[in-house]
């Protein structure tokens, strides 16, 4: 399995750093500290450049709003040392679900087990 795994992290992205990114890093990196996902943020000496390394699938959803500032200089201090304040009213944050058994689906879709009705027109038939 270990050979696999470096074949994928050599030629794809989506299953974790490739290994471009693992010798940058290692390079180049100051991390910056760690979601409650998993997910781990660095920084270049500089200042310059921040990116992420994701705990499994690389999916742009999983960051949470609060790093996702950091990551696009939006705030200067990362979550870490600066956390931002919260309304009591936010709700914890969620990846994507598009693609999923879990996405949204409006009452009258078709994707639903049991679809409604719909009421907002009449179907038209031939006299």
């Amino acid at each position: 399995m270990g050979i696999l795994n470096t074949l994928l992290r050599a030629v794809t992205w989506w299953h974790g750093q490739t290994l471009n990114t693992q010798i940058h890093t290692w390079r180049k990196g100051v991390r910056v500290g760690e979601d409650d996902q998993g997910n781990v943020f660095f920084r270049d000496r500089e200042d310059k450049r921040r990116w992420v390394i994701y705990n499994g699938e690389a999916e742009a959803s999983r960051v949470s709003p609060d790093w996702h500032g950091w990551l696009h200089h939006t705030y200067d201090e990362p979550p870490t040392d600066k956390p931002l304040p919260h309304k009591a009213w936010e709700k914890p944050h969620e990846e994507n679900l598009t693609g999923t058994a879990l996405a949204y689906a409006p009452a009258g879709s078709i994707r639903r087990t049991e679809p409604t009705p719909r009421r907002d027109y009449e179907a038209w038939s031939p006299e």
